[in-house]
């Protein structure tokens, strides 16, 4: 019998032989039997027949037990079919034959029947259930002693685990799985547990060790000969090669995938993931060939929900085929496609994907500006996603809806929808990535432009009329979650998880002096809110201004930053960012008698130091105490207790290779780490030799500091492989870095203050500062020091040495309270007016940003 297969993802099932429970074959088996060839085959239709039959026939003769595992195998098949009320039907009515088993092997078809219940709980999203389901089957397997039993519940549980966004977890019981297997015979359920670790490393953006891991998969489905596992995992492999950026690797595994795969089902998913590439990487022509095999292919594949998304994801490659090439699309031919799949999916009465269909086919319509049919299609998808709670799908069906009423000037219905979109974007959060992986490469693409349409749709000046106060918040709060979504699709995970207060209430209560600016990139102008202290108003001003100009001037100004000796063009690109983002903020700023600013910056923005924008005869540093926040919330925001300063402080300053990057010696850490010991008196240090990540964890978990500061060479990237902080003997990934700092998590005093002097962002990525960002908010530090360039200078021990001691000489009683964001700025200006050393280049001070709370 082939029942046990749910272990492996809902697309597709294996079979193998020694799942075979009854070895007599009655003419109830027989019929079982043919069904399972036909499933194999992928001729699901026909095997659901031979399978009904079979059911009938073990009724007839009173033989409950293979009825139910009949039942079973016939909940499969429809599965395959996406019948899931027939398949729900069908395991109910096995699960309710087998009630009063007592026997190991009546236990062990119970406890088979529970994976196949789980797995179709899987694939309608019930991942909660499908846990539990599998849970309970994981107990029956070790009752009856059956440890491959166990494992198999326990890879299934990290599907869902996966599914719901619980990605360590995922990852600790995949390794515990693999470790049980490690004495165990090669067989299918080995190579499937390593495929799925594999997979759950590139979706949590360890891209070394996932090849690694997949590769010592397919090796176990080399041995055993399993054709369609070995396709399975060169695709897997394909994926981890494109997430790494390396597209010949990608193409090749593809190429091998369509060539080992032996089901045409297989060989399709294989070509449209290559053809994926192929338009992404500009291969025009490559692409046309392919796309045109794939029609052909496609055309002959069995009736399923399978070869129904096939048919989408060619639909939709072919109108980026057409749009790539310069060609006339033929939307005809594409809507007849996508006409095809939507019939096949009501036949199969699956409407997940009918909803899909409809909804691909409404965006051809809008292609060709027949709003009429295109509003129409996109209703009845939506209305289908929401019936069977698909957010996932849903959210993509009411930013188009919101595009639709927009071109149809209905600008009220169509905020409605693209609020609609967004809520269920926040409702979905990092379920959306653990639902559809792909997003993790399309976050531009399919998530952040729900967001910044919305945004531009509620500040549109309407005749003379400026936007509500209302319309004001409820943008800054879009942009607000499209940065957590940044920052949750960066880190895999869920990032704010601590009680976070509003900027606001700070503004307004604990720190009157300070006002919070919000500057909002759209395509052809940018967006100013401004948050003052005294009264709830919100100010807003516009600077109309591309965005590709915008960005053109952020990327020459944050190159000429990191060169000495191109301070004039600083000082000019500089006066044209301060004209787009503070000039007409000046007066209101000044009737305040603000003195920080506090930055929530956009996009490319976020790559430049305020403190260096320029007003034609002052820096903004000198004027203002700056910070940047994250977000319009702060992680629990107190002061600094300056009578309890401490610190634990590393760096390395000898010249390191390491994974075969060459860091240069860093000839001033030394005496940076020396000038902190003499203005911090309690404190400890790990220099070169000692600074491990195994000693830092050591200490972090013995002491309580309210300082950590390194100084060492690092890198923030919008990638998280390539975000890290240098030690002695490797490279410290941020996630290691999270995961080492969270230790303190238990401890009444968290760290205060995470400072990282000689870090700097990666060039040419416009999202760098997504790394820097990502472990202010990560580490469960109140704040985070840090560089955006590497400055190996003596300058650098100067400014450190000098912000604490502004922090340690703090007065709060005598009405002299100095914030981390006035240390700063007082450290960078004693820079700047150094007697001895021509420190005035902005090279040298205005690196230095405070991210988080600025108290």
């Amino acid at each position: 019998m082939f029942l046990g297969t749910g272990i492996l993802p809902p697309t597709r099932a294996y079979f193998a032989a020694e799942n075979r429970i009854i070895q007599s074959l009655s003419d109830g088996e027989k019929l079982v039997q043919q069904g399972r060839n036909l499933y194999e085959a992928e001729r699901f239709y026909e095997a659901v027949l031979l399978l009904r039959q079979a059911v009938e026939a073990f009724a007839a003769s009173g033989d409950e037990l293979r009825q139910a595992i009949a039942l079973s195998n016939l909940s499969l098949a429809y599965q395959q079919l996406g019948q899931w009320e027939k398949a729900e039907d069908a395991i109910a009515q096995s699960l309710n034959l087998l009630e009063t088993v007592t026997s190991n092997e009546q236990k062990q078809i119970l406890a088979q029947a529970l994976d196949v219940k789980g797995r179709l709980q899987l694939s309608r999203g019930q991942a909660q259930d499908a846990l539990i389901t599998w849970q309970r089957a994981g107990e029956i397997y070790a009752q009856i002693s059956s440890p491959i039993g166990v494992i198999k519940s326990r890879i299934n549980s990290a599907q869902a685990l996966q599914a719901l966004g619980l990605y360590r977890q995922a990852r600790n019981t995949l390794t515990e799985s693999i470790e049980l297997l490690q004495n165990q015979p090669n067989s299918l359920l080995k190579a499937t547990a390593l495929r799925s670790l594999g997979n759950v490393l590139r979706v949590v953006g360890d891209l070394e060790a996932s090849p690694q891991i997949l590769q010592q998969s397919l090796t176990v489905a080399q041995a055993i000969k399993s054709s369609p596992a070995q396709a399975d995992i060169l695709i897997s492999l394909g994926k981890t090669a494109r997430a790494s950026g390396d597209i010949k690797a990608a193409l090749e595994f593809y190429k091998l995938a369509v060539d080992t795969g032996t089901l045409p089902s297989i060989q399709v998913q294989a070509k449209l993931h290559q053809l994926s590439l192929l338009l992404e990487d500009k291969q025009l022509d490559a692409a046309l060939t392919l796309s045109e095999q794939i029609q052909s292919q496609i055309a002959n594949l069995p009736e399923s929900r399978t070869g129904i998304y096939a048919q989408i994801q060619l639909a939709e490659s072919l109108i980026k085929l057409g749009k790539a090439a310069g060609k006339i699309v033929n939307y005809q031919d594409i809507a007849q496609l996508l006409a095809g799949a939507v019939r096949q999916a009501k036949n199969l009465g699956d409407r997940r994907v009918e909803s899909y269909a409809l909804g691909i086919l409404g965006g051809v319509y809008e292609e060709t500006q027949q709003l009429s049919d295109a509003l129409l299609m996109t209703q009845q998808a939506l209305f289908l996603a929401q019936t069977i709670a698909a957010q996932d799908i849903a959210y993509r069906w009411q930013w188009q809806l919101g595009r639709l009423l927009k071109k149809q000037g209905n600008i009220t219905g169509a905020i409605a929808s693209y609020t609609s979109a967004v809520q269920t974007l926040q409702s979905l959060r990092y379920d959306l990535v653990a639902i559809d992986p792909n997003v993790q490469f399309e976050f531009r693409d399919r998530v952040e432009p729900v967001y910044r349409q919305l945004v531009d749709l509620l500040l549109r000046t309407e005749g003379n009329v400026e936007p509500s106060q209302d319309n004001l918040k409820q943008a800054r709060n879009a942009i607000e979650a499209l940065q957590l979504a940044e920052l949750e699709n960066f880190f895999r995970a869920a990032c704010l998880d601590a009680k976070p207060e509003q900027i606001d209430r700070i503004v307004e209560q604990d720190n009157p002096t300070t006002a919070a600016i919000y500057p909002i990139i759209l395509s052809d102008r940018l967006e100013i809110i401004l948050k003052l202290p005294r009264g709830e108003k919100l100010h807003r001003y516009v600077t109309y201004q591309s965005e590709s100009e915008v960005e053109t001037t952020l990327e020459e100004l944050e190159q000429y930053l990191r060169e000495p000796d191109r301070t004039d063009d600083v000082k000019k690109l500089s006066r044209k960012v301060y004209g787009w983002l503070i000039q007409s903020l000046e007066t209101e700023l000044e009737k305040n008698k603000i003195k920080t600013l506090v930055f929530v910056l956009d996009g490319e923005l976020r790559n430049i130091p305020m403190a260096v924008l320029y007003d034609g005869e002052k820096y903004l540093v000198e004027k203002y105490a700056i910070a940047l926040a994250p977000g319009l919330q702060l992680v629990d925001p107190k002061p600094l207790q300056k009578n309890r300063l401490n610190a634990l402080m590393a760096g390395v300053s000898e010249k390191r290779q390491i994974e075969g990057r060459e860091f240069p010696k860093l000839e001033n850490v030394s005496l940076e780490l020396q000038q902190i010991k003499s203005e911090i008196p309690k404190n400890d240090a790990l220099l070169n030799q000692t600074f491990t990540k195994t000693n830092l964890e050591n200490q972090i978990k013995e002491k309580t500091y309210s300082i950590v500061h390194m100084a060492t060479h690092g890198k923030f990237s919008s990638k998280i492989e390539e975000t890290y902080i240098l030690t002695w003997n490797q490279l410290l990934k941020v996630r290691d870095l999270d995961n080492l700092l969270r230790n303190d998590a238990n401890k009444s005093n968290k760290i205060e203050l995470l400072v990282l002097s000689a870090c700097e962002t990666a060039k040419g990525d416009k999202r760098a500062a997504l790394g820097l960002a990502g472990i202010a908010v990560r580490a469960g530090a109140r704040s985070t020091l840090a560089t955006l360039w590497s400055i190996d200078d003596s300058s650098t021990a100067l400014v450190m040495s000098e912000f604490y001691r502004q922090l340690t000489h703090s007065q709060p009683e005598s009405g002299n309270e100095v914030t981390k964001a006035i240390a700063l700025q007082r450290a960078q200006i004693a820079l700047w007016n150094h007697k001895n050393q021509d420190w005035k280049r902005p090279y040298f001070w205005a690196a230095y940003v405070l991210v988080g709370n600025w108290l």
